[in-house]
């Protein structure tokens, strides 16, 4: 793989930061969990966010066929519109071209509390995530955990308090505009290895986080 790097202090080989598009394709590498590349944030897209969340809702749920388009008109007709519809239309190719999947099952979020706070894995296959405003999802490295405390092994426990988190070093943030892959318990034989992560909290200071959520269908 390219250029692709390891997240400084994860210890193994599950997070890795790349630099092209192409090397997205190490997130089918049997260990990664968790493949990141970053991307210059765009003016643009936050401007048009600023204006346009409160016309957002609660965000969009919606499912789409290979080679059907994001309608416009799902986005408030604002200046700037074209900028974030121009994004999402790449990110829904690129995640097509990455999977090979018949649909996708699309999220845009529009969240004013982290919607799961707490640290855990999903049982899902490949997602792609993308955080433009706001703080972006965090992962804990395995290295640093005890997952013997994800879910009921808690015992209902906070994470600082389960022992789940053995050391708070091994915490990390998607970079805001980063295209993130998560892998999770679903995918083939990563049964107790997806990857740990959960929504950054946003406290009470009004502010809102508004991402992409992409995952994929598959037709019988």
């Amino acid at each position: 793989m390219s250029q692709a790097t390891l997240k400084q202090g994860a210890g193994t080989d599950e997070i890795l930061f790349v630099d092209q598009l192409a090397d997205l394709v190490s997130i089918f590498d049997t260990d990664v969990q968790l493949c990141i590349m970053q991307r210059s944030q765009q003016p643009e897209i936050l401007d048009y966010l600023d204006a346009a969340e409160n016309d957002l809702g609660s965000g969009i749920r919606q499912s789409f066929n290979r080679g059907t388009l994001f309608p416009a008109e799902l986005l408030p007709d604002l200046s700037g519109r074209e900028f974030l519809l121009k994004d999402i239309r790449f990110l829904m190719e690129l995640y097509f071209d990455l999977t090979g999947c018949d649909a996708i099952a699309l999220r845009l979020m529009v969240l004013d509390r982290a919607m799961c706070p707490r640290f855990h894995t999903d049982f899902t296959g490949i997602r792609l995530l993308c955080t433009w405003k706001g703080p972006g999802t965090q992962w804990l490295s395995s290295d640093y955990a005890d997952r013997s405390k994800l879910g009921e092994g808690s015992r209902g426990l906070a994470d600082l308090k389960s022992g789940l988190i053995r050391d708070p070093r091994g915490i990390g943030e998607v970079p805001a505009f980063a295209i993130a892959l998560l892998k999770g318990e679903a995918w083939e034989n990563n049964a107790g290895k997806g990857i740990i992560h959960r929504s950054p909290a946003l406290g009470s200071t009004g502010k809102m986080r508004i991402a992409l959520s992409l995952d994929a269908l598959w037709n019988d």
